[in-house]
């Protein structure tokens, strides 16, 4: 399948780089290039097979071993394999989600920290906040 530059780079972007499917860190640059650190392929989350199209919705970034290994599978399935049940974030879900964690540790830091006294609360709304932004929202 021949893809512009800029379709991969959306396609890869998507899942933050990653391997849909095993969350291998994956390199843009190495697209194709079996027996490179990182090289990946675009792979049809719904087989072209059983009826898949070519349409960006059901296309992702996939390491060649997990695409080459799914065939003509679920995607869904293969995922269970790994133990995870969807994709990884996009860069923009990922910076939301990982807002919402810092907010979120900030706020449990702070709480937890009261019975130290106020400078316990900013103490530890501070270490909660970096605590939940450090979180992986991929995680789950």
């Amino acid at each position: 399948m021949k893809v512009a530059y800029q379709d991969k780079r959306k396609i890869y972007d998507r899942t933050t780089g990653y391997c849909h499917i095993c969350r291998k860190k994956l390199s843009f640059g190495n697209y194709g290039l079996i027996g490179q650190k990182g090289a990946w392929e675009i792979e049809h989350s719904n087989p072209k097979s059983l009826g898949g199209s070519d349409r960006f919705h059901n296309l992702y970034a996939s390491c060649i071993s997990c695409n080459r290994r799914k065939n003509n599978k679920s995607t869904l399935s293969v995922r269970r394999e790994h133990g995870l049940s969807r994709a990884p974030l996009s860069n923009i879900k990922r910076k939301e989600v990982k807002k919402v964690n810092s907010i979120a540790g900030a706020i449990i830091g702070g709480v937890v920290g009261s019975v130290m006294g106020p400078w316990g609360a900013i103490v530890c709304s501070s270490i909660g906040a970096k605590m939940g932004y450090d979180r992986n929202p991929d995680i789950y």
